[in-house]
């Protein structure tokens, strides 16, 4: 019997043409590394981030330079576009007014509350949503004390400071996001944020790390989140290429069964038992499914006696040793050739079961 997540039911809002909460489907979500003054890299990485499944790109405002390359920006890509903006209010009403989809602001460092108007107004009027995110490390310094450092409960009280100022200033176009380096206080930070809001939560492990130790975390993280129906949409952050953080971000729903895209490779460990280079065979289809949209159960096994067993739910599978090479589909062998043919069968099978699913 497999296991059902009950998502937590959100209000919904629009960023551009994605749904957000309300049982839409979690949105994947990553931001630039490029100067974004720069018009054709950070439209050549989006473009890849496109290509790699990314529902929602988010971009650095530091200055008047980068929200004006926001119109140029968007004209070449098909994804929405959010900027991030901090401590300068004007920098979010020119985003605003340059055709940007979201705005991503700490109401606690853009100014007083009439900076924050400003910001809400050019929001309102252009119809888009706001981000707004509480950070460990940048918590109110009363709520540092009163707590008595960063805590779960601070990092929450911070939040619904934020949400009740713009309920003042009657906005409601909102989603949260509530972020700690620290997995565990994150995890029970959302846990009690989705207890005293029905807004859509935007989740991720901040600043988790470079590759191993940012997916280790941000896996664990976002989830348990996750699998406690908590969340609308996520980003992995690593100090990595952005396209590692969605390829990760889609691995992670993947695993939860949450939202399937591109296949899933399963693949033995290897053992005594294992007489082909399975290391070099699983890298080289891993890398040619990068681009395999298709949901497809992939087995890559080394042992041609008990590999198709062990695989029976794959839709299609690999074997070798001593020689030979076999492909299995639902765990029964279909087709047996050398070994040396092993990836060029499997990759053949793959594109024949996509024009199929696609």
């Amino acid at each position: 019997m497999s296991f059902k997540i009950h998502r937590k039911r959100t209000r919904q809002i629009c960023v551009g043409t994605v749904k957000i909460g309300g049982h839409a489907p979690i949105a994947v979500q990553s931001m630039t590394n490029t100067r974004t003054q720069d018009v054709a890299a950070t439209v050549s990485q989006i473009r890849r981030l496109e290509k790699a499944g990314c529902d929602i790109i988010r971009v650095a405002v530091p200055d008047e330079d980068a929200a004006d390359a926001i119109p140029k920006i968007k004209k070449r890509i098909r994804i929405p576009l959010i900027a991030d903006i901090h401590f300068d209010h004007r920098l979010a009403i020119a985003a605003a007014d340059a055709g940007a989809d979201g705005l991503r602001i700490n109401p606690g460092n853009i100014g007083g509350k009439n900076k924050v108007q400003k910001v809400v107004d050019a929001a309102r009027h252009h119809g888009i949503p706001i981000r707004i995110g509480v950070n460990a490390g940048s918590l109110e310094k009363d709520i540092f004390k009163k707590y008595g450092g960063v805590t779960p409960e601070g990092l929450v009280d911070s939040a619904l400071r934020q949400i009740e100022f713009m309920a003042s200033l009657d906005f409601s176009n909102l989603k949260i996001a509530i972020k700690s380096s620290d997995v565990m206080q994150t995890v029970q930070a959302y846990r009690l944020l989705a207890q005293k809001t029905d807004f859509p939560l935007h989740v991720g492990i901040t600043e988790a790390g470079g590759l191993y130790s940012g997916i280790v975390k941000s896996a664990v993280g976002i989830g348990m989140i996750l699998a406690e129906g908590i969340g609308d949409t996520i980003r992995v952050s690593l100090t990595r290429d952005p396209v590692e953080e969605v390829r990760v971000g889609f691995e992670i729903l993947k695993a939860l069964g949450i939202r399937r895209r591109g296949p899933e490779i399963i693949s033995c460990p290897t053992c005594g038992r294992c007489n082909i280079d399975l290391f070099s065979i699983a890298e080289k289809i891993e890398k040619k499914m990068e681009t395999v949209k298709a949901p497809i159960k992939i087995a890559i096994m080394g042992c041609v006696v008990n590999g198709p067993g062990e695989a029976k739910a794959a839709d299609v599978g690999i074997a070798g040793g001593d020689g030979i090479g076999v492909l299995f589909k639902k765990g029964k062998v279909v087709k047996k050739f050398p070994e040396k043919d092993l990836v060029k069968e499997l990759l053949k099978a793959i594109n024949e079961i996509e024009k199929i699913k696609s």
